[in-house]
This record gives C-alpha cells, sequence and structure tokens, in this order.
C-alpha cells in the first residue's frame, strides 16, 4: 500500500493526484489492480499531519508520498518506511535531508 499524504486538501491537489497515478501507472502500476493508495488530507491543519501519518503506518504503508509542509511529520513518525517527497525549496535548508549527494535516512 502507497500512502499519499497532502497538508493542504483533496480539491487543491487533484493536478497532483492525477500527475501521481499518471507517473506510477507509466511505471505499471494502476490503481485497483496491482496497487492500492490510501489517501490523507489535512485541510492546511498542520496539527493534523503527526495523526494521518500514524494512521497510514497504522495501514502497514510501504512507501510514504508527501508534500514538503508534510515531510517533518511524516520524518518525525518512521526511520524505516521509506518517505518521498516533493518540495519547491531546499530540502537541505528546509532540514529534510542532510544533503542532496548523500541524503541518508529514509527520506
Amino acid at each position: 500500500m502507497v500512502g499519499f499524504l497532502r497538508s493542504t486538501g483533496a480539491a487543491d491537489s487533484a493536478d497532483h493526484v492525477a500527475a501521481f497515478r499518471r507517473g506510477l501507472g507509466e511505471a505499471g502500476f494502476v490503481e485497483g489492480r496491482n496497487v492500492v493508495i490510501e489517501f490523507r488530507w489535512a485541510e492546511n491543519r498542520a496539527e493534523r499531519l503527526p495523526g494521518l501519518v500514524a494512521e497510514l503506518l497504522d495501514r502497514r504503508a510501504a512507501v510514504i508520498v508527501v508534500n514538503a509542509p508534510a515531510t517533518p511529520a511524516a520524518k518525525a513518525a518512521t526511520t524505516t518506511i521509506p518517505i518521498v517527497f516533493v518540495s519547491g525549496d531546499d530540502p537541505v535548508r528546509l532540514g529534510l535531508v542532510p544533503s542532496l549527494a548523500r541524503p541518508g535516512g529514509n527520506v
């Protein structure tokens, strides 16, 4: 199962979800056939992120895909589940990874 977590709401993320599904499809993964995606939306309420990450971990996500604002909550919740994030800013400056050359860890 793939966990998909965004700090925003579903309506604000429709283009991202479509692109995500398209990318998975190009890699041979089709939702409902050979991959399950669990979506979680914080609705621009950062205090909800830790609980939403916990839900995905309880559901045994194999990987969690997050936007930059949700990354710290995911990173704090697990050191073993891979976390894939998207950021338009410098992830080193944001403290998400120690370096681009060697990001280390699970993020």
